[in-house]
């Protein structure tokens, strides 16, 4: 491979310590806060392919749905107010990931959570009991407040606490607690479908309310990260709490470049204008871009309208469902493959081999839905193995993104930040992930009735264009400590243009690079 983004720095530096007991559990509670936002989105699509929750508030799309006389599957779910439904969640978590940067720096990531747990409560609630599409919504833009909150501060919380040599393994059990609230309601929508009377819908939109008070509980029992107490000035509980999570007593080096990056990042009076400094060019790079990419995989598309999607090639409702239950155990199972492998294999390796898995089952997917449903969206008779093998490709599909894309797209934006711009970026982050969700939810089901098949081409270009991007610009960043992480950018073929020795003081460390612990 050429010397195109390779670059794993140069910097030996090792900080001792331990993946303790209680580092693990307090990482476990923590990334609970995924599960909001996985619940959420395997709850949409179930929710909007039963009849009954159809015949209620979106009873246009019902009709059609339900018309003997068409038989083009692409456009039955085209609908304005559906989508905004599924669509204004995110939207919400956009504007909320603006303010939680605030409240994460001011108050600690601990409090971010509960914001976001308590928030996420009140939305489920609201949904749960809905009367009416205005009640819908406004619970689905709480619900998007709480998972604004929740994504903002569980990365960073995970990434602070985690060994820098673990960072990986554990920063991706937010991902894992994502796909896990996808699952769970998946199996929850197929069972609550089969409720006699048509409530069953409610169940599962007020269901959220677990998931909410496991993170909103789990908050208030959490410690602070080291990092969080010294930028809020407690510095002797900081250097306990280092030692209690480390398990040694050598913590000095650590403890001192948490202090230095501190420091530095009190002299940045606006980390928001800081970040457009020419040396924090490949940090707001990524912080756009890897987001940018995530959400144009196509993942969401197959997630949040996995019932949908299954609907509309073919399958009854109860075949629709189980088969959203299929894909969601493949995500679990395959974001477990990632915790094995983020630390071992290292990070580009796992970006480049699920984009091209993904990149051959989007072509497959294309063929074989443009095979028999052609322009015109009529598929006559499904054998069934036909339907086995959509089923299997997008499997193949949802594993190759839930070993890469998945988790490495909130694990690389948030181990690469320094202290001073951390939670500025982090926000970056979270609202261009939720600009993009928000933008593919909305156009989406307009988009499949007018490309047709052709979407998968669509998402299979973008999956090659971000491979290529990974390719030549993402250097490598397993086991290298935060403090020392802009020695990656540094020794880049294209980045160290940006990032110099002028920024490193002593060719070492530096302001930027002393972002202690982890981010």
């Amino acid at each position: 491979m050429p010397a195109v983004g390779i670059a794993t720095g140069g910097s030996n530096k090792a900080y001792p310590g331990n993946l303790t007991l209680y580092v693990t559990v307090t990482c476990i509670v923590a990334a609970m806060g995924g599960l909001i936002f996985g619940y959420d989105i395997g709850i949409s699509g179930g929710v909007t392919s039963m009849d009954s929750f159809l015949s209620k508030f979106f009873h246009s799309v019902f009709v059609k749905k339900n018309d003997r006389k068409s038989n083009n599957q692409y456009c039955q779910y085209d609908s304005e107010t559906l989508t905004l439904f599924t669509s204004s969640l995110y939207l919400a978590a956009l504007l909320s990931s603006l303010v939680a940067s605030t409240v994460t720096r001011t108050f600690g990531r601990k409090w971010s959570m509960l914001f976001g747990g308590v928030l996420f409560c009140s939305g489920a609630i609201i949904n749960g009991a809905a009367k009416a599409v205005w009640m819908l919504i406004l619970g689905r833009i709480l619900l998007g407040f709480g998972i604004g909150f929740a994504n903002q501060s569980v990365p960073l919380y995970l990434s602070e606490m985690a060994p820098y040599k673990y960072r990986g393994a554990l920063n991706i059990g937010f991902q894992l607690s994502i796909t896990v609230g996808i699952l769970i309601a998946n199996v929850l929508n197929y069972f609550f479908a089969k409720i006699k009377g048509g409530w069953g819908w409610r169940l599962s939109l007020g269901g959220a309310v677990v998931p909410a008070l496991i993170i909103t509980v789990g908050s208030l029992v959490l410690p602070d990260t080291p990092n969080s107490m010294i930028e809020r000035g407690r510095c002797d509980e900081a250097r306990h709490q280092l030692k209690r999570i480390r398990g040694i007593d050598d913590i000095d080096e650590e403890f001192n470049d948490l202090v230095a990056a501190s420091d530095a990042s009190k002299q940045v009076e606006n980390p928001w204008t800081n970040l457009l400094k020419k040396k924090y060019r490949p940090h707001l790079t990524m912080a756009i871009l890897i987001p940018f990419f995530q959400q144009l995989t196509g993942i969401n598309v197959i997630m949040f309208y996995a019932p949908v999607l299954f609907n509309t090639i073919g399958f009854g409702n109860d075949a629709a469902l189980m088969s959203a239950v299929i894909t969601g155990v493949v995500n679990v199972a395959s974001t477990v493959v990632s915790i094995y492998g983020v630390d071992k294999w290292g990070r580009r390796f796992l970006f480049l081999e699920g984009g091209v898995q993904m990149l051959i089952c989007q072509a497959v997917v294309a063929a074989a839905i443009g095979a028999k449903f052609g322009v015109n969206g009529d598929p006559g008779e499904l054998p069934k193995w036909y339907a086995i093998v959509v089923v299997l490709f997008i499997c193949i599909y949802v594993a190759g993104f839930a070993w890469s894309w998945g988790p490495l797209g909130w694990l690389v934006p948030s181990e690469i930040f320094p202290l001073e711009i951390r939670s500025a970026a982090q926000s970056v982050n979270v609202s261009v992930n939720m600009l993009f969700t928000f933008i593919v939810a909305q156009v989406f089901l307009t988009m499949l009735c007018h490309l047709k098949f052709g979407l998968f081409i669509f998402f299979a270009f973008f999956v090659l264009l971000m491979s290529i991007f990974i390719f030549f610009f993402l250097p490598e960043t397993k086991g290298i400590p935060i403090e020392e992480m802009n020695q990656v950018w540094k020794s880049h073929w294209y980045w160290k243009r940006f990032v110099h020795d002028s920024h490193l003081p002593n060719g070492k460390g530096g302001v930027e690079m002393k972002s202690g612990g982890y981010a």
